[in-house]
Order: structure tokens, then C-alpha cells, then sequence
């Protein structure tokens, strides 16, 4: 399984300590936890979401990174929470981190759930058929992989880039409604 990360260029793909600040899936403390996305969008719309980059003058002046990285086939556990805590704001973090202490506790190595940053739908790729037309429209995931990954690999896609302004849009920004 291929999955995509954004990342700092000036820093590893993956975090490998605990120092790591705390986030939706892990508290502090509880790192390293590998953020990744189903999609290239996804990794760019959980950046802009985090970093509130609402303003299409504002995308120019990004300089990230998209890491491609191979997870392999992982068991995947799922998440039991209601929607607005699966997509909503920081406000829902405690009760998405009490899942995954919940989840790790019971031996859950890895999580897929619904990408918080991307509106349902955006996950859609593209395809060739005249030109190129958007495909169907499907619904990005997040997935998390806790612990430290050294047997997974990852090739950069970009190593300097901004998303381009059109995936704005397609950004649930924080506030909006799950």
C-alpha cells in the first residue's frame, strides 16, 4: 500500500522519537506517530487545513515536501467515534486520542479513519478519456502508524512545492461543519 505524507523538506519523512507535538491520534508523550493520507490532496489538505491557509495568495509562498511511502499491507483497526469527533476540530483531539489509547491497548499497531481535512468526495483522482476528466468522486483517509517505521520506505514525489491553488475548496477548514 502506497500512501502520501507532507513534510517539512528540511526534515526526515517520518517522525522517529517522542518528542513529536500532540495531535488528533496521540498525545504528548505517545509518539511517534506517522501521519499519512490515501492521497497526494489529502496530504496537502491535512497541511493547509492545519496551518489555516484559507487564501488562494497565500499558497504561492508554500514550500513542502510529498513523500510517496510504502506501509506495506498493515492491519488497519478502526475507530468507534461519531463523525464530528472523526473530522471535527481540535476540540474533539481528547476523545480521538482516548480511541486510540483504546485501540493501541488492545495491540492496534495502525488506524484508518476519515480524512478530517479533506470534504467528502475530494479524494477523487483523475483519469484520461478525451482529455483529462475528474473521476468519481470518493472520500479521503487518514492513517495513522504508530511507533517508530524503520522498514518503511519512502520516495520523494516533490521536494519543493505548493499545492495548487484549486484543492482550496476541497479543504474542510477548522470550524466547518464535520
Amino acid at each position: 500500500m502506497i500512501a502520501y505524507r507532507n513534510a517539512d523538506r528540511r526534515f526526515p519523512f517520518l517522525w522517529e522519537d517522542s518528542a513529536q507535538p500532540p495531535e488528533r491520534w496521540h498525545g504528548a508523550g505517545e509518539g511517534p506517530a506517522q501521519y499519512l493520507s490515501d492521497t497526494p490532496n489529502g496530504a496537502w489538505a491535512e497541511f493547509l487545513r492545519h496551518e489555516e491557509i484559507r487564501d488562494a495568495t497565500d499558497v504561492p509562498t508554500v514550500n513542502r515536501a510529498i513523500w510517496a511511502v510504502e506501509i506495506g499491507d498493515p492491519s488497519m483497526s478502526v475507530p468507534r467515534l461519531p463523525a464530528a469527533d472523526l473530522r471535527g476540530d481540535p476540540s474533539s483531539y481528547a476523545r480521538c486520542r482516548s480511541e486510540a489509547r483504546r485501540l493501541r491497548s488492545q495491540g492496534a499497531r495502525a488506524l484508518e479513519a476519515p480524512s478530517a481535512a479533506l470534504v467528502p468526495g475530494a479524494a477523487r483522482g483523475w483519469r484520461v478519456d478525451g482529455g483529462v476528466v475528474g473521476a468519481e468522486p470518493r472520500d479521503g483517509k487518514t492513517i495513522v502508524l504508530w511507533g517508530r517505521r524503520p522498514e518503511v520506505e519512502g520516495w520523494p514525489v516533490v521536494m519543493e512545492a505548493a499545492p495548487d491553488e484549486s484543492l482550496l475548496p476541497a479543504v474542510r477548514h477548522f470550524g466547518a461543519a464535520p
